[in-house]
């Protein structure tokens, strides 16, 4: 059921099978398969991540190419709590490992917030990452158009940016080798710094040689209507026409809560076997978080991994159902 400040204290007590911290497609994923094993999930949600965010699933298996993200995300949340799943919007702040469970400190409410501790065996982590966007005075200005042609993620949406005018925006000297694979796509590609990195002579010859164009006088605002950009207007007033934009800034991992906990990892990653267990027995990753491609399509298949993992586990330890009935009769 749909849990909030009203009705928490009905699960206060209960330990779950599982807790899930993120209800993106993994996250969503993993809670529907370990419901349909039978077990006890709860779902914990801070809402808005990267999947909500995107406005066209243009490369998913068996979806119209014009399905948002939001759509996908609603319809998994329907289809959990169709199976008697637990749903909690909340922002999960610490997890404490206390032997065979985990305590989950949850923030319920933006106003009036309350602080819950919730347990489980298992903790599924699919908290996910959220995109470095450009930092502009009127941020609904980037809003307009990220994820709709302003796009985060080359392998998502590369096809899309074929062959047509590029910008592409860093934040970084490394960030601008982006340009060197984007080419695969596009040629057409502007170089955006916005001030914000200092460009070697190497990197500056590396683009000249490309025929890329590198523009180091920050944004103002990008240009366009009805979600789609055409082009940016810089601090100088000077205005560069452009049909798509890919930013390439970084993200910032959602894992702050599983700091306390011995794990290992590899940069901002979790390290992970091939059911998506990370160094810790019963703590899995999803997604964003482990290593791997950021796809949405690897995120459900974690998901489906990590749930079967927990079955087995919990399987192979359960008593065995006996047909009581059958063994009375034979007994006779």
């Amino acid at each position: 059921m749909k849990l909030s400040k009203k009705n928490l204290d009905q699960r206060l007590d209960h330990v779950y099978d599982a807790i899930v911290v993120g209800g993106g497609a993994g996250g969503l994923s993993a809670a529907i398969y370990l419901q349909r094993y039978r077990l006890s999930c709860l779902v914990i949600e801070k809402g808005r991540g990267r999947s909500f965010w995107m406005q066209d699933l243009r490369n998913y298996l068996g979806l119209p190419p014009t399905t948002p993200g939001r759509t996908l995300l609603q319809q998994g949340q329907e289809h959990f709590l169709s199976l008697a799943g637990d749903y909690l919007p909340g922002f999960v702040e610490e997890v404490h490992d206390e032997g065979d469970t985990f305590a989950v400190k949850v923030k319920v409410g933006k106003k009036d917030s309350i602080y819950s501790t919730l347990r489980a065996k298992y903790l599924v982590a699919a908290s996910g990452v959220i995109d470095h966007l450009p930092q502009l005075d009127n941020m609904q200005n980037v809003f307009d158009y990220a994820g709709y042609n302003l796009h985060v993620c080359m392998i998502c949406d590369g096809y899309e940016m074929g062959d047509k005018k590029c910008g592409l925006f860093v934040n970084t000297e490394a960030a601008i080798n982006t340009a060197f694979v984007l080419n695969w796509f596009t040629p057409y590609i502007t170089v955006f710094t916005q001030g914000l990195c200092e460009v070697s002579p190497e990197m500056r010859q590396k683009l000249q040689d490309h025929g890329y164009p590198l523009v180091e006088t920050p944004i103002r605002r990008f240009l366009g209507e009805n979600h789609e950009m055409n082009g940016v207007e810089l601090t100088d007033g000077a205005t560069i026409e452009l049909e798509t934009g890919l930013i390439a800034m970084g993200s910032h991992y959602h894992n702050e809560y599983l700091k306390g906990l011995d794990l290992s990892w590899k940069g901002g990653n979790l390290t992970t076997d091939a059911m998506c267990r990370t160094s810790h027995s019963r703590i899995f990753a999803l997604g964003d978080l482990k290593e791997g491609l950021n796809q949405v399509s690897i995120a459900v298949a974690d998901g489906t991994l990590a749930a079967t993992a927990i079955w087995r586990d919990i399987r192979r330890v359960a008593p065995p159902r006996l047909w009581e009935e059958h063994l009375k009769q034979a007994s006779h």
